[in-house]
């Protein structure tokens, strides 16, 4: 299993009037660390939409453990935990100076242009399963 890490710096509009990042930026961070995890295997968002490839996000979770706050730099762990024949699910971990802060986890389905379910292409299969 291949785990990427990938920081983000807490910016001030990420933040609540408690003083706490905002729940749903965790989703935000998560397509962030998504899309670098994507990257760093050699596949962008931009170069699977120009072969004719949408990745839907079918399903969504969080569960918070400890707040984080302006300017902290959270470490993103993100790791493909399950591919289908046309579904693929990635798990987070978002921690800051060793303390867990949130697990995640969101569920996508490969759809060509028209949003029709494909199956994932044998060779990227193959890329997301080292």
């Amino acid at each position: 299993m291949r785990i990427f890490e990938t920081k983000i710096r807490v910016r001030y509009e990420e933040t609540d009037a408690m003083g706490v990042v905002y729940y749903s930026n965790y989703f935000v961070w998560f397509e962030v660390a998504r899309t670098e995890f994507l990257r760093s295997i050699g596949l962008s968002y931009k170069k699977m939409e120009e072969e004719g490839f949408r990745l839907a996000v079918v399903d969504a979770s969080c569960r918070y453990k400890a707040p984080s706050r302006y300017d902290d730099v959270v470490n993103l762990q993100t790791w493909v935990s399950d591919v289908g024949n046309a579904s693929l699910r990635f798990e987070y971990k978002v921690s800051c100076r060793e303390k867990l802060l949130a697990t995640g986890m969101t569920a996508h389905v490969f759809t060509d242009p028209a949003l029709k379910p494909v199956k994932i292409p044998q060779a990227l299969r193959e890329v997301l399963l080292v």
